[in-house]
């Protein structure tokens, strides 16, 4: 019902917003907006055509993990941990294994594998619901980890900040993972509290407790490193813990005597068919996205929170970076632009540059991965989802921005 409004509510103000250019003389302003809603509408369709190569791979070796125990065994080992945050899936369900190497891969900046192992944990947290339209409380919790974008290795930014020539291309990775482990870790603790979840209990602070240690250690390993050992250590690990994964699956699914192969293609067509079932919520959302985007609403409202910043007569050098952190709960490719477009506009050592950089790994895509994941088992009804994820989004930039005026 919330995603309803929410659409509605895009095409309404694009609309108004679109009277208001022509009235002031643009007359191309509608075709600008019909342009977009077939060129978005298009994208969406190829991400998701895109997409079906890798859901056919990575559902192929999850079926094959799923065989073999594989997925059984990371149940097992991380049910302490994550029956806190998920109380309601049952104690070494194959969703927590799911769960995990999603997480795992966002955190590894490993899109390519935490796309296809997410939509998998919510088919296997599906099956739990006993209102199939109507997200559940883990389905909940685990969209607003995917929201909040804990991301260790932020690869692909950092990888951008050197072709734009920044002097440190590594100076943001600190500020990046600070900024999207309090989004994290607020996410976390305002689901809690939306699903009653007692987050005083000495075992939840521990997890809590947990996850800023790890982090703590992470900073520590690769603060001191210079740009080209970090990006080596990272292509590394990265590319030898998914190599490992399928290697490890397919030994393990040949030790209990499966048939490898027929276990991959049932998998495979499990992951085509979920490509085929999420272009419609895509191209709504999309769609939606970029006739708001064409109509000119994003800059009206930038150039609004600029002038009410000076009017308070506050620092309002962020503001130039506020459309990374608009566009980034609507389109993570929308929200790359901007980022790429400050550093091109301003310098990538800029404070601007750099504050961009920081927005664009502090989250992830909110009404991206509602589309995507909610859209693949057909929930219709988000509950507190879109809250919890939008909130997450906002203190996590709010986090951003501070960090980048104290490092910067």
């Amino acid at each position: 019902m919330v995603l309803n409004y929410i659409w509605i509510g895009f095409f309404v103000v694009s609309f108004l917003f679109a009277i208001v250019q022509l009235l002031m003389g643009d007359t191309t302003i509608f075709q600008k907006i019909v342009d977009s809603t077939f060129d978005t509408s298009k994208t969406a369709f190829e991400t998701s055509l895109g997409l079906t190569g890798v859901l056919a791979l990575w559902l192929g070796i999850m079926k094959i993990g799923e065989k073999a125990g594989a997925v059984n065994v990371l149940a097992r080992m991380l049910s302490p941990v994550f029956s806190r945050l998920f109380p309601d899936i049952p104690k070494n369900h194959p969703a927590m294994g799911s769960i995990f190497m999603n997480v795992a891969s966002n955190m590894l900046g490993l899109d390519n594998a935490a796309t296809p192992t997410g939509l998998k944990a919510m088919q296997q947290m599906q099956e739990l619901n006993p209102k199939k339209d109507t997200a559940t409380n883990p389905m909940i919790m685990f969209l607003v980890l995917n929201t909040s974008g804990l991301t260790i290795i932020p690869t692909t930014i950092l990888a951008f900040r050197s072709s734009y020539g920044a002097a440190q291309p590594t100076d943001v990775f600190i500020p990046i993972l600070l900024a999207t482990t309090v989004a994290t870790l607020f996410g976390i603790i305002i689901t809690c509290l939306f699903q009653h979840i007692n987050i005083l209990k000495p075992s939840m602070l521990a997890v809590l407790a947990g996850l800023c240690a790890f982090v703590g250690i992470i900073i520590a390993s690769f603060g001191s490193m210079d740009k080209d050992t970090m990006g080596t250590v990272t292509a590394v690990a990265g590319n030898a813990i998914l190599l490992s994964v399928i290697v490890a699956f397919i030994i393990g699914g040949f030790v209990k005597k499966i048939n490898v192969y027929d276990a991959f293609i049932e998998g495979a067509k499990e992951g085509f068919q979920t490509a085929v079932r999420i272009i419609p919520y895509l191209v709504a959302i999309l769609v939606a996205v970029g006739v708001f985007r064409a109509s000119g609403a994003m800059d009206m409202l930038i150039n609004g929170i600029s002038w009410f910043v000076k009017q308070c007569g506050l620092n309002a050098d962020f503001v130039g970076a506020l459309p990374t952190a608009f566009m980034k709960p609507l389109s993570g490719s929308g929200a790359r632009g901007m980022m790429l477009e400050a550093m091109k506009n301003y310098g990538p050592d800029s404070f601007v540059g750099r504050l961009s950089c920081i927005l664009q790994g502090s989250t992830d895509t909110t009404f991206y991965i509602l589309a995507v994941y909610f859209g693949s088992v057909n929930i219709k009804y988000t509950r507190h989802a879109v809250a919890c994820g939008l909130l997450s989004d906002l203190v996590g930039s709010i986090a951003a921005i501070a960090i980048a005026y104290v490092f910067f």
